[in-house]
């Protein structure tokens, strides 16, 4: 087994490495805007529902959803799996959204 230091890595190394890793950052700060965006639209969703006494959680609507991001996904060359426990995870959050808004609305 070698002990010794790494070798720095050539210049040209560090500067793909920056440069992918600001690619990175850039799109990190757009998917964080989008969620963003999405949850103001799903709030207005959750005040409408609970106008109308309509319950927070859609289950057709829903698996609707996942199934056409899981086909999104596989398009797009990414984990349909993957994908489906992300919009698990943001549905889970948007009824959680709803619920508050519903409690808060009686």
């Amino acid at each position: 087994m070698n002990n010794s230091p790494a070798e720095a890595p050539d210049e040209n190394v560090t500067a793909e490495l920056a440069r992918l890793r600001d690619s990175i950052d850039n799109i990190d700060a757009a998917v964080v805007h989008m969620l963003a965006e999405r949850f103001k639209c799903t709030q207005q969703v959750g005040h409408l529902k609970a106008r109308h006494h309509l319950p927070p959680a859609d289950p057709a609507r829903e698996a609707s959803q996942i199934a056409r991001l899981r086909q999104l996904a596989e398009n797009a060359k990414l984990d349909p799996a993957f994908a489906e426990k992300l919009l698990n995870f943001i549905i889970a959050e948007v009824i959680r959204h709803h619920e508050t808004i519903a409690a808060r609305e009686e």
